[in-house]
C-alpha cells in the first residue's frame, strides 16, 4: 500500500513572505505525521526562497518517520546532505527563475555529474532518488548511474485538460512504473497531484510513496493541517 510524504515547503513560503518566524514548517511536519503522513519532504533551494538550512537541521532532529531532502545535484547541496544525513535525497533540476520545478531531471544529459553525486551520497549512507519524467531512457539511465529510486514527475498528467491527453500521460506513468520496477528501482511520484487527480494514479499500483505539498498546504489553510493530511492519506491508501 502506498505511503504519503508531505512536502512542507509552502508553509515556509508563507513565513518568508513576511520575514517572520511563523508559520513554522517544523510544526507543520509534526502535525502531518500525527495525521498519518509516513514521510516529510523539503526542497532546500540554492536561493533559499522558502526552506532554510536551519529548517532542515531541526527537521532532521524532529521528524519521526522519514526525511526526504530534495535538492540540486551541486557540490554545495551534497555537502549539506552529507552533514545532515536525511533518510533520502531526491535530486531535482533547478532554475532560479522558475516558480516550481518544471520537469524531470535530464539524467542522460547530465550522466557524469549525477553519477558522481549519487555515488557520494550513497557512500554517506543516504538513499538516492532521481526526479524524472516518465521517460524510459531517463529511467534506464537512472539505474545506470546508481540511483535506488526514481520519483516520477506527474506534472504533465496533472496539467492535461482533455481526457484523451490525460489518459495518454497516465499510460506513460504506468509504463514508467513497470520499467523502473523491472530494473529493481523503487518508485515514488509527485508534482501537481491534488485531491481529485490522484485517484487514477493510485489505481495504477506500483508506487511506494506520493510526495505532495502545494495541494495539502492549500487545503490546510482552510481546514487545518491534520484534516488536510488525513484526507490525502485516505486517498493514497485507495479510499
Amino acid at each position: 500500500m502506498a505511503k504519503l510524504g508531505v512536502n512542507v515547503d509552502h508553509v515556509a513560503t508563507v513565513r518568508q513572505a513576511r520575514g517572520t518566524v511563523e508559520p513554522d514548517p517544523v510544526m507543520a511536519a509534526a502535525l502531518a505525521e500525527l495525521a498519518g503522513a509516513e514521510g516529510i519532504t523539503v526542497h532546500l533551494r540554492e536561493d533559499r526562497r522558502h526552506i532554510q538550512d536551519r529548517d532542515v537541521e531541526v527537521l532532521r532532529k524532529t521528524v519521526k518517520t522519514r526525511l526526504n531532502l530534495e535538492m540540486a545535484a551541486t557540490d554545495e547541496m551534497v555537502a549539506i546532505a552529507l552533514k545532515i544525513l536525511p533518510d533520502m535525497v531526491t535530486l531535482v533540476p533547478e532554475k532560479r527563475e522558475e516558480l516550481t520545478t518544471e520537469g524531470g531531471l535530464d539524467v542522460c544529459m547530465n550522466r557524469h555529474l549525477v553519477q558522481k553525486q549519487t555515488g557520494l551520497l550513497r557512500q554517506g549512507g543516504i538513499v538516492v532518488s532521481l526526479f524524472v519524467d516518465p521517460d524510459l531512457e531517463q529511467i534506464k539511465m537512472a539505474h545506470r548511474v546508481g540511483a535506488q529510486y526514481i520519483e516520477i514527475h506527474t506534472g504533465t498528467y496533472c496539467e492535461a485538460r482533455l481526457t484523451e491527453g490525460r489518459q495518454k500521460e497516465l499510460q506513460k506513468i504506468e509504463q514508467a512504473i513497470r520499467a523502473a520496477r523491472k530494473l529493481g528501482l523503487g518508485v515514488n511520484a509527485g508534482h501537481g497531484l491534488d485531491y481529485l487527480n490522484i485517484r487514477e494514479v493510485v489505481a495504477l499500483g506500483g508506487i511506494e510513496e506520493f510526495n505532495i505539498g502545494h495541494s495539502i498546504v492549500s487545503r490546510a489553510v482552510l481546514v487545518g493541517m491534520e484534516r488536510a493530511v488525513r484526507e490525502m492519506v485516505a486517498l493514497v491508501k485507495g479510499g
